[in-house]
C-alpha cells in the first residue's frame, strides 16, 4: 500500500496543535459558518459538507461546547461576515509544490498576502491547475496509535471493512484513505469502533514528493508555511516537500 510519510506533513501544515489550538478552532469554526450558510442547514445529518467540518473539528479536539456554539450563531445568522473561498497553487523553494486554500472576507488582502509569501521564500504564484493536477483528492483519517493500544491488522481490517480504499502504517499512528465521497461513512464507522483521530478531513495527496537537500532551501520552505500557517484567512496548506 502507500508508502508515503504523511503525517509529517499534517503535522507541519497544522502546526504545534497545543500553541496553535485557539487559531486552529477559529479557522474550524469559520468552515462550519460557511458550511451552514451554503448547505443551508445546521443539522449535519441535512448538510454532507458541515458532516465533515464536524468530523474534523473532533479531530482537532474542538470541545462539543464551542461546536454547538458555532452552530448556533450560525443557525441564528448571528455572524456578519460574508467569506468566500478561494485556492491558491504555487512554487516553493525548488520548485516544491504548494496548494493554499483560504476563507476570506477581503480577497484583495488574502491574493496579496499569498503572493506576498510565495515571492519572499518560494517561486511564486502559478496559474491555476499548475500544481493540483500532481496531487489527488482523498479522504485522510489518521488514527492515534502512540501508545501501541491497536494492532495493525484488526486496525486494516475495520478500515477496508468500512469502505477504505488505502491503508498506511507509520511509527505513531495508522493512516486511511478514501474516496472523498466515502469519507463520512468511513469516519462514522471508525468512530463507532472508539478510535481516537489526530486529523480527519479531505485532503490533497500528492502523486510525488520532493526532497530539498540545500539547507537554505529547508529553511525557507518552513518558513513559508509557517507564514501560511499564521495567515487568519488560511484554511488548508497542502505540499509535496519530504520532511524526513
Amino acid at each position: 500500500m502507500s508508502g508515503h510519510s504523511k503525517w509529517h506533513n499534517i503535522q507541519k501544515t497544522k502546526g504545534a496543535q497545543d500553541a496553535k489550538r485557539a487559531s486552529t478552532f477559529t479557522k474550524i469554526s469559520k468552515e462550519m459558518i460557511v458550511a451552514v450558510k451554503e448547505g443551508g442547514s445546521a443539522d449535519p445529518a441535512n448538510n454532507s459538507r458541515l458532516a465533515a467540518v464536524i468530523t474534523k473539528a473532533r479531530a482537532a479536539n474542538m470541545p462539543n461546547d464551542n461546536i454547538k456554539r458555532v452552530l448556533e450563531k450560525a443557525a441564528g445568522g448571528g455572524n456578519g461576515e460574508n467569506y468566500e473561498s478561494n485556492t491558491y497553487e504555487g512554487y516553493g523553494p525548488s520548485g516544491v509544490a504548494v496548494i493554499v486554500e483560504t476563507m476570506t472576507d477581503s480577497r484583495n488582502r488574502t491574493a496579496s498576502n499569498m503572493r506576498h509569501y510565495m515571492d519572499k521564500y518560494g517561486k511564486g504564484l502559478g496559474a491555476s491547475g499548475c500544481v493540483s493536477w500532481s496531487f489527488d483528492r482523498k479522504g485522510v483519517i489518521v488514527i492515534d496509535n502512540e501508545d501501541g493500544d491497536y494492532e495493525e491488522e484488526t486496525v486494516m481490517m475495520d478500515a477496508l471493512d468500512a469502505g477504505a480504499a488505502d491503508f498506511e502504517t507509520e511509527e505513531a499512528c495508522f493512516t486511511v484513505y478514501t474516496d472523498p465521497d466515502d469519507f463520512l461513512t468511513v469516519s462514522k464507522a471508525l468512530e463507532e469502533k472508539k478510535y481516537t483521530f489526530l486529523s480527519a478531513q479531505v485532503e490533497m495527496v500528492p502523486q510525488n514528493y520532493q526532497k530539498l537537500e540545500n539547507e537554505d532551501d529547508i529553511k525557507n520552505m518552513e518558513k513559508l508555511l509557517d507564514a501560511l500557517e499564521d495567515d487568519d484567512d488560511v484554511q488548508n496548506v497542502w505540499h509535496n516537500w519530504e520532511q524526513n
